[in-house]
């Protein structure tokens, strides 16, 4: 397990020797939706779980917070070929300690120009967030496998189609992972409906 992040925490994507890292792999994971059946006169009730279809995204900004590309699930690649999206999850539900949408990062690939790229989650289908048990990102370290940090997404409150999840920047001369964790408000429904808001955090 990594390091456990709050709201607003960075930490250095370095290795124990002080070297950046290399490659790392940010991952989405989140619950099926709890809904309360109510049932007849008091018998029959419970908690239905639904399939949940959240989308993962990353954002990718030149210095001044300039949007310079993007990679989600219409498009699995940047241009330059240094960000992967392995593929979509329509469905949510599995465990807390595996993600359902993941994006790679090859750090030593982004071009110069870049100065973060910011990850995002919508809801296609335009649901909330409401009865979502739990949403959270990590990120691992690809050349050990190994999780460097993890952040829990406070998704209470339910108005929600969309967050703002974390940033990757460049920081001296390696890179930071930031926990953002801010609600997105209106339609969120594709990357289109969230990048404003997202480029307020690159």
């Amino acid at each position: 397990m990594g390091i456990s992040l709050s709201k607003g925490q960075k930490i250095s994507l370095s290795k124990d020797g002080g070297s950046s890292l290399e490659r790392v792999a940010v991952g989405l994971g989140w619950g099926l939706r709890e809904v309360h059946k109510k049932g007849f006169f008091g018998f029959g009730g419970g908690i239905k779980k639904i399939e949940v279809d959240l989308d993962a995204s990353a954002i990718v900004y030149a210095n001044g917070g300039e949007p310079m590309d993007s990679v989600w699930w219409r498009k699995l690649q940047s241009e330059d070929g240094s960000i992967v999206h392995t593929g979509d999850d329509r469905e949510g539900g599995g465990s807390e300690n595996d993600p359902n949408e993941v994006i790679n990062v090859d750090l030593k690939r982004v071009p110069a120009e870049i100065q973060s790229i910011v990850f995002v989650v919508n809801s296609y289908t335009g649901e909330t967030f409401d009865g979502i048990p739990f949403a959270f990102c990590n990120v691992v370290d690809m050349g050990t496998d190994k999780e460097v940090a993890r952040f829990n997404l406070n998704t209470q409150g339910g108005a929600a189609r969309g967050f703002i999840i974390a940033k990757v920047n460049r920081s001296g001369g390696g890179w930071s992972f930031e926990a953002i964790g801010e609600q997105a408000s209106g339609r969120q429904q594709t990357i289109q409906d969230i990048e404003a808001q997202a480029r307020q955090y690159a």
